[in-house]
């Protein structure tokens, strides 16, 4: 399958679709700006994914889905560093950590949510190698491509919507005049609040999200959701020179208060209509 191209010609959803159809296998890179996913397939299903600027070894999959603690994650780096995944997984399974099922379940969500970024990766160079296959010291899964693309493309579509309303992010945030509220008797989930504890007109947007290790959609959708309940405003980043920032006077047309609040009250009302 002699496949190579630009992501501004064949989208992510283009691709998995032609790999699902023809049942390839092999590995599909991708060359990002900013880092390099691979995601592997046997007859059209997937079978592994990573990203290059993330730890994709067994014991961080498992702890990033709370399978294992911290301390049982910072013991197994230092007294398993040696072993591969699939050493690993066995020695967890016979001592009674884990079981089968939770090391399948994790990395099959782990695999997903890498695919899920790439719906929003719009530059890029691919190639597909039909020699690929998974690392032997790599345990794989095998899942439909299906599902994985409806939600894929849904996620498109809410990110077009996000990214037109909020077309550039280098703006900041900061907390609404609203006397009587108190953000300790509000309901927010683990990441809203680690988008909340940076929240300061000295910091991006940007910012808070590479703070967090929050991808542009998952930090816009928080955003957004901040802004409907009317606890944040969108301000300027103080310091910072937004005369030559794209996006920003469509993001921002008013310098004024009574502008920003416009603003703030036109994307509630343009989220609550979606």
């Amino acid at each position: 399958m002699a496949l190579k191209g630009n992501l501004r010609d064949f989208t992510i959803t283009q691709l998995l679709n032609l790999v699902n159809l023809a049942q390839k296998t092999g590995s599909l890179v991708i060359e990002g700006p900013s880092e390099v996913a691979t995601i592997t397939f046997r007859e059209g299903k997937l079978a592994y994914a990573r990203l290059n600027s993330e730890d994709g070894g067994l014991g961080a999959i498992l702890h990033k889905s709370n399978v294992i603690s911290a301390a049982q994650y910072g013991t197994l780096k230092t007294r398993a560093a040696t072993m591969n995944d699939k050493e690993l997984g066995l020695l967890l399974i016979n001592s009674g950590y884990v079981t089968q099922d939770d090391i399948l379940a994790s990395l099959q969500s782990h695999f997903v949510d890498i695919i899920q970024k790439l719906f929003s990766w719009v530059e890029g160079m691919f190639h597909f190698d039909g020699d690929s296959n998974v690392p032997a010291d790599k345990i794989p899964v095998r899942l439909d491509l299906e599902n994985i693309i409806i939600e894929g493309s849904r996620r498109m579509r809410e990110w077009e919507q996000l990214k037109d309303e909020l077309p550039n992010l280098d703006l900041a945030l900061k907390f609404t005049d609203r006397p009587g509220v108190n953000l300790k008797n509000i309901n927010l989930s683990v990441e809203e609040w680690k988008v909340v504890s940076f929240i300061n007109p000295k910091n991006s947007i940007a910012q808070i999200a590479k703070a967090n290790k929050m991808s542009e959609l998952d930090v816009r959708r928080i955003v957004y959701g901040l802004l409907q309940a009317g606890l944040v405003e969108l301000v300027r980043v103080q310091g910072l020179d937004h005369s030559s920032l794209p996006g920003i006077d469509k993001a921002m047309p008013g310098k004024s208060k009574e502008e920003q609040k416009n603003l703030v009250n036109r994307l509630i009302g343009r989220i609550r209509s979606l």
